[in-house]
């Protein structure tokens, strides 16, 4: 896995075949929390006098992880990373909610062992193969002495190669698969609509200059060869249909 810079990354998203990558220069602080249940707050998750999260799905131990491997798989150096874009929370709420729940998914089986093209095919919801494997993987290192979350930024990416590379088992979640769906949620969750709950003042967006959900585009359509620069604008705040509590089935007339 190749080390890249977070102008290459930028580039590179959106990409078909995005290569892994885990960027060792810089870090982000996780926040702290007291309670060591689970975090209850308002929908959404983020007040609006704070940032840190408020989590409904992740406890405490959980959060910490997410949070510490967040900072780490997008960081922070002259831009904001994933933790100031509020990734932690996206990957709460969508675990949370009915995608979390594998609403849409097949679950009957019979489960054989994947190979490549046949994509998921384990009998485990996101919701319970990320509560499986964070539990596995804090028991393990608390085990050996030092949690994710207190090991140091090298140490950090050293353990998220590991997991990346596949051959450790995550009480039956291969490890592979989980830093694939860590990965793949933690991108979402920095490029999304801030409606879902990630890209919190859209930064993300603001750093590829892309202006976001536009409802019309009625008074520039017949201008060519413009240089077109609009700040970004959420489904939030154009009116667009979005679904806003996460719990809603996925067989709701309404969507």
């Amino acid at each position: 896995m190749s080390i890249i810079s977070r102008r290459e990354l930028l580039a590179k998203v959106g990409l078909a075949g995005l290569a892994v990558t885990i960027n060792r220069e810089g870090r982000a602080q996780g926040t702290e929390h007291e309670d060591p249940e689970h975090h209850q707050g308002e929908p959404g998750g983020v007040t609006s006098e704070s940032a840190e999260p408020n989590y409904l799905f992740f406890n405490r131990e959980e959060a910490k992880f997410i949070e510490s491997a967040v900072a780490r798989l997008i960081p922070t150096d002259e831009n904001p990373g994933g933790i100031e874009a509020g990734v932690p929370n996206y990957l709460d709420k969508q675990l949370g909610g009915a995608w979390g729940a594998g609403e849409r998914l097949y679950l009957s089986g019979p489960w054989q062992p994947t190979r490549p093209g046949l994509g998921y095919q384990l009998p485990l919801t996101p919701g319970e193969l990320f509560h499986t494997a964070v539990k596995a993987i804090n028991a393990e290192l608390t085990t050996s002495g030092q949690p994710f979350w207190e090991m140091s930024p090298e140490q950090q990416d050293d353990y998220l190669h590991k997991l990346e590379a596949g051959g450790i088992d995550l009480n039956g979640v291969p490890s592979d698969i989980f830093f694939t769906q860590l990965w793949g949620m933690t991108i979402e969750g920095f490029f999304s609509d801030p409606v879902y709950g990630g890209n919190k003042d859209m930064v993300a967006w603001k750093l590829i200059g892309f202006p976001g959900a536009y409802a019309s585009y009625y008074d520039v359509i017949d201008q060519h060869g413009i240089n077109f620069h609009r700040d970004p604008t959420s489904l939030g705040q154009s009116g667009g249909h979005f679904m806003p509590d996460p719990n809603i089935p996925a067989s709701s007339p309404h969507q």
